[in-house]
């Protein structure tokens, strides 16, 4: 198991793929580890170029430095990362709290970011958005068994359609209760007020990579009108909206956000 540490804690990390593309980074959204690009993402991104995937501070398989972090402060965790494996420049994609911790690695480290794709995210939560996070983070430290926490997010990030299909509901139950590695309380709750924290709004002009946005139709945690804000504040931003799901659009639409993905990151590997 494949761990370093140069921030403070020991950050784990798996690389996948030998392609002759520009390297992908994989950043993982909230409450989960880098296991969760590896069902459906890595095996078909990492055909044309090697995938690296990790675990963020206190998730998995990383250490917890036991203090508060920032979006920034995660950016850097990723920039440590990139400097242990020698990685210069690097296309990055990051769903949530990992496209957050994606724009500001954009932002502050515009030398190593070849690409960025963004997939349900926003620059800045909203109203309701932030009641949301906030009732999460009180369902969390108020000690709800974790099955109704589970069925309260997939609730919010699951497309109506999602719910019509038995399969998919039980495979996604079994990942978050048995596969995908358990978060400690205290972990998540920093997350939260990470992203409660986070406002790229002012300085997403900065951005000079070329950046995709992918969002679905029924994203209720981050909705499309969200993401049109982002688009429009980076200055070479395209948006791909997706019908038939909802936030957890590279789970609910992977054959087509991998190949959408796939050809974003040929386009720009040179």
């Amino acid at each position: 198991m494949p761990t370093f540490s140069s921030r403070g804690f020991a950050q784990y990390y798996e690389t996948h793929g030998e392609g002759d593309g520009v390297p992908l980074v994989l950043i993982m959204g909230m409450g989960g580890t880098c296991q969760g690009w590896m069902v459906l993402q890595v095996p078909e991104l990492s055909k044309d170029r090697q995938c690296v995937i990790f675990d963020n501070r206190g998730a998995g398989r990383s250490e917890d430095p036991g203090t508060p972090f920032s979006t920034a402060d995660m950016a850097e965790d990723t920039l440590a990362l990139l400097d242990e494996l020698g990685l210069g420049r690097v296309h990055v994609l990051g769903g949530f709290l990992g496209g957050c911790v994606a724009q500001e690695l954009a932002i502050t480290h515009a030398d190593r970011v070849q690409s960025l794709t963004l997939a349900g995210t926003f620059a800045k939560a909203d109203g309701r958005r932030r009641m949301l996070l906030e009732l999460w983070r009180s369902m969390v430290e108020t000690g709800m068994p974790r099955e109704d926490l589970i069925k309260n997010r997939m609730i919010w990030t699951l497309h109506d359609l999602a719910f019509e299909q038995p399969d998919l509901i039980d495979a996604m139950w079994r990942f978050y209760l048995q596969d995908d590695a358990p978060m400690e309380d205290k972990v998540f709750v920093r997350q939260v007020d990470a992203v409660l924290a986070h406002d790229s709004s002012d300085r997403l002009e900065r951005i000079e990579a070329p950046t995709l946005l992918i969002c679905g139709e029924q994203d209720l945690l981050t909705p499309p009108h969200l993401h049109r804000q982002v688009r429009n504040r980076i200055p070479n931003a395209r948006l791909v909206q997706m019908s038939g799901a909802g936030h957890l659009v590279a789970a609910e639409m992977a054959p087509r956000f991998n190949a959408l993905v796939s050809r974003f990151l040929l386009e720009y590997d040179a």
